[in-house]
């Protein structure tokens, strides 16, 4: 019998690291309002609530796929105790990366692994990133360029595209920044026995 991956995320680069990394799986996001989730968590330390985020859409969703293992992810950015969502609109996403800009802030990843409700693994990691400090007309230039992309993630940006033009360094694992620390993650679906 097969056993079946679930990914509890719309997450396109979430999406495109399982494919690219082999892994079979089927994509069902959460429903979860994760503003009001957040809102309910309270302020904490990021790791424990990207964890905790990452746990929330894992069971929402398990509990319509018996017998299923469900991935839950959750990233929180942060930036001098201020920790940031995904951008509503462009102008938000500009007032994001101005307040990124010159600085250095942290990505916190957080997993969970649930079957039939049961957490069978959580896992959490940072990233530490620079922005470049970069003027209006570039920052203008590259939202342009980027389209409706910068809505789509924390801060504003991807660095697997035209976002790796803001940075100035970064430092952790390149999966972790897209939002899956992928090494770990093939560990335990080896260990579940997902993949061979």
């Amino acid at each position: 019998m097969r056993k079946t991956l679930v990914l509890a995320s719309a997450s396109s680069a979430r999406r495109k690291i399982l494919e690219g990394a082999g892994v079979p799986f089927v994509q069902a996001p959460s429903r979860l309002d994760e503003d009001q989730l957040k809102a309910t968590l309270g302020a904490g330390p990021a790791p424990a609530t990207a964890r905790a985020l990452a746990l929330a859409k894992a069971q929402a969703v398990s509990a319509s796929k018996p017998g299923a293992w469900v991935l839950g992810a959750d990233q929180v950015l942060e930036c001098d105790g201020r920790s940031f969502s995904k951008p509503g609109d462009k102008a938000e996403a500009r007032a994001q990366l101005v307040g990124l800009r010159g600085r250095e802030h942290r990505l916190v990843n957080g997993l969970a692994l649930v079957r039939d409700g049961r957490v069978l693994w959580q896992y959490d990691d940072e990233a530490r990133l620079w922005l470049r400090d970069f003027d209006d007309a570039f920052l203008d230039a590259y939202l342009a360029a980027a389209g409706p992309e910068v809505l789509e993630s924390v801060g504003a940006y991807r660095l697997e595209g035209t976002g790796a033009q803001l940075f100035a360094r970064i430092e952790g694992d390149f999966f972790s920044i897209l939002g899956l620390p992928l090494l770990p993650l093939l560990d335990v679906l080896r260990r579940e026995g997902i993949l061979a």
